[in-house]
């Protein structure tokens, strides 16, 4: 929880609060990053958005948490608007449970019905529809860890499985939200559960999630060991021919892109890219395992999205030039595209085309976009800019709650 008393205040001004707090000078602080004086004198004064890159290096650098810089958890003011965090504390319990059973007030369900409850919650994962997953999850986990301890065999193993499916939806839910606390007990769990689980590729499966850690500390060079390691690990196994385990193979792939995308390591992303190219290829279409969508679609997306990371407006646009997202991409995954292309735009001076992409991330993704720091922050750029606003930006600030922060009456 964030807790530095600026609340709905952008991240640049974050940045600056905690760099004073610290007795630190603009110039030390870039020191400690590293990047440039002057980078720092701009994203504290909002002529440069902060980049998650940014965000993670100097929340290391002072010693905060990344969401002390961003400013999640946001929550709203009544009880409507703040509904997305009203079963995170539901949740928090139920992680609380693993080696020890919880108490249930009623008999769990058998297996085939807990498998179809879990698929349910993975659509609500995908279509980023986390006020239904919060509702869901809670229950749904403390009768999976429940019913892992009255089992044995392989109907045991079975549960455990599913488990850790549903661990892997807690953990995307409440890293989107901004409870990084919560986050490393869920992947700590998710990991635990699938240890159990008579499944080999769950485990790959669990170090990908577990590299987000790595991603929110801005720990990028432990990242990248974990997901080569992964890598070697499947390739040693001759596991990559058949095509379930070789969506996680490209996943791995995809996300170390992304990681050393954030480390600025263009050759070595735009090398992690190539190789999952060339892994979609041999699918040669969009899949879907483990609740992890790879295929050509994934890479096309990731392709803007690293060149966003790299800070190349040009290049993200160029790129996103040469697709058109099928209409059978997760909303979680579609509604990310247009969150990194708004960026793209923004830094290309193209005010109405950013705005244009952060709507049509709303309107594919509403929870997700509304509760993204990089959405959040390039509306508030919007807002800063613009001399008169039109009312579709008004309406989308108002929506994400930052008009208690910039005025956004003026016409």
């Amino acid at each position: 929880m964030h807790d530095i008393g600026l609340d709905d205040e952008p991240i640049g001004a974050r940045i600056a609060h905690v760099r004073k707090l610290r007795g630190l000078t603009q110039n030390e602080l870039a020191q400690r990053v590293p990047c440039s004086k002057s980078l720092i004198a701009q994203v504290e004064r909002g002529h440069k958005p902060a980049t998650p890159a940014l965000v993670a290096a100097v929340a290391r650098a002072v010693n905060v948490d990344v969401t002390e810089l961003t400013g999640q958890p946001y929550r709203g003011r009544t009880a409507r608007t703040d509904r997305i965090h009203a079963t995170v504390s539901e949740l928090r319990q139920a992680l609380v449970y693993g080696d020890v059973p919880p108490d249930l007030e009623t008999p769990p369900r058998g297996l085939d019905d807990l498998e179809t409850e879990v698929m349910r919650v993975n659509k609500f994962r995908q279509a980023a529809q986390y006020v239904e997953l919060g509702t869901t999850l809670p229950g749904l986990i403390q009768e999976l860890t429940y019913t892992v301890h009255i089992l044995n065999g392989p109907e045991r193993a079975r549960a455990f499985g599913l488990l850790s499916h549903a661990y892997s939806a807690a953990d995307s839910m409440v890293y989107k939200l901004g409870y990084l606390d919560l986050f490393h007990v869920a992947v700590h769990r998710m990991t635990w559960a699938a240890e159990q689980a008579d499944d080999p590729t769950l485990r790959p499966v669990s170090d990908v999630r577990r590299s987000m850690a790595f991603m929110a500390t801005g720990a990028w060079d432990g990242g990248l060991r974990l997901l080569d390691r992964t890598r070697q690990q499947l390739e040693e196994g001759q596991r990559t021919s058949d095509s379930t385990t070789l969506s996680v193979y490209g996943t791995v792939q995809l996300r170390a892109a992304i990681m050393a995308a954030r480390a600025n390591r263009s050759s070595a992303a735009w090398a992690y890219m190539q190789e999952a190219d060339e892994t979609a290829k041999r699918l040669r279409r969009d899949t879907n395992d483990y609740g992890l969508f790879f295929g050509p679609s994934n890479v096309a997306i990731h392709d803007v999205a690293v060149a966003v990371e790299l800070g190349d407006a040009d290049e993200a646009i160029r790129r996103s030039s040469s697709f058109t997202l099928a209409a059978s991409v997760p909303a979680e995954r579609a509604s990310h595209h247009y969150i990194d292309l708004s960026r793209a735009w923004l830094w290309a001076g193209k005010r109405d085309r950013a705005l244009s992409c952060v709507l049509r991330a709303e309107a594919i993704a509403p929870q997700r976009t509304r509760y993204h720091p990089m959405a959040r922050e390039t509306v508030g750029r919007l807002l800063d800019v613009q001399r008169r606003i039109p009312e579709n930006l008004r309406g989308v600030a108002t929506r994400m709650g930052l008009g208690r922060s910039r005025s956004i009456t003026r016409s």
